[in-house]
């Protein structure tokens, strides 16, 4: 018991700076109630999908093997699928897509690892929809190029359909993109293909397949696939412990939270990031680079606005890691006082 106590307060240590560095008040971006969660049953919505007029969530570590599929009408869950009954640490759904995909199915990624202890994590593919469905999919080991590593974040690529996985780190996270082909019968070695945000909570691509997003507790940012350049920052609204985030066929961005009858809600990015994501726009770097060369600046040279938002950066993540540092020695003399 007491270790378990131990490693939630480390990961509440770890994730503090960052919910509050990036948490938005009532000033915050714009979002509204798409719906709330009637079924009580859903307490710690983690992977979020919305397909085929249906969104698809699952718990967080601590539950079974769990698909809900919820009508986004009402709130109500209409189907259920059970996948497995002692899961390790689930933590992710995307959308099974790519060539011969079939509708109706998602990836579930049991990729949790707060210790970054597990020498291989784990993906399964399963059936969902209306009613209640009991499937035991087919499950594919997953194996990371530099030692285990905490994720909760799982997307597909929608053109190829490839699996990828993000770390959730405290210095930024890594994306790691899975085998063309998976093999169920041995490990299938990931590698890594860019950097994405610090504490990445889930991501999801939008339907052009040029754009994908990545969210953590209270900000985003849109990467261009395959360069991950960033393409904008996101404020997101204040959520409970928002975790969830998922794009419909449609473009529509969904966010969720942890938290029984928790609300979803629905995102309005700015016109010039869903311009971007729509094919209408030009992205950040593409536009910086233009308006650069326009003013007979060197894109790649550093200006004195760059180094002020490096500053800023940095003393952000230097106040961070101190307030990490002073809970942490808060813990161990907590420990040694009650020893």
């Amino acid at each position: 018991m007491r270790e378990r106590v131990i490693d939630g307060l480390l990961a509440a240590a770890v994730a503090l700076p960052f919910a509050v560095g990036l948490g938005v008040g009532p000033g915050g971006p714009d979002a509204e109630v798409a719906f709330a969660f009637r079924d009580p049953a859903v307490v710690e919505s983690s992977g979020l999908v919305a397909r085929d007029g249906l969104v698809l969530t699952t718990n967080d570590s601590g539950d079974t093997g769990r698909v809900f599929a919820v009508d986004p009408a009402t709130g109500r869950t209409v189907g259920v699928t059970t996948w497995s009954q002692d899961p390790v640490d689930v933590e992710a759904l995307a959308p099974a897509g790519g060539p011969g995909a079939r509708p109706g199915e998602v990836w579930v990624g049991d990729i949790g690892d707060n210790p970054g202890e597990r020498t291989s994590v784990s993906v399964t593919r399963v059936a969902v929809g209306r009613g209640a469905l009991g499937a035991a999919g087919t499950t594919y080991e997953l194996v990371y190029p530099d030692g285990g590593q905490d994720a909760e974040t799982l997307l597909v690529e929608p053109r190829s359909g490839r699996l990828m996985v993000a770390s959730k780190a405290f210095l930024g996270g890594t994306l790691y993109r899975a085998p063309a082909r998976l093999s169920p019968d041995a490990p299938n070695r990931l590698e890594p293909v860019g950097s994405v945000l610090s504490i990445a909570t889930d991501g999801a691509f939008f339907p052009d397949g040029r754009h994908l997003v990545v969210r953590g507790y209270g900000g985003a940012v849109v990467y261009a696939w395959p360069s991950m350049e960033e393409v904008a920052d996101l404020d997101l609204p204040t959520q409970q412990q928002g975790e969830g985030i998922a794009v419909d066929e449609d473009g529509r961005v969904l966010l969720s939270s942890e938290g029984q009858y928790a609300e979803v809600l629905e995102l309005d990015l700015p016109a010039d990031v869903r311009a971007v994501v729509d094919g209408t726009g030009a992205d950040r770097a593409d536009r910086a680079d233009r308006a650069g060369r326009e003013a007979g600046r060197d894109p790649d040279l550093v200006t004195e606005t760059d180094t002020a938002e490096l500053t800023l950066i940095t003393g952000w993540m230097l106040g961070g890691a101190l307030a990490v540092l002073g809970l942490l020695v808060g813990l161990v003399v907590l420990l040694l006082r009650r020893r």
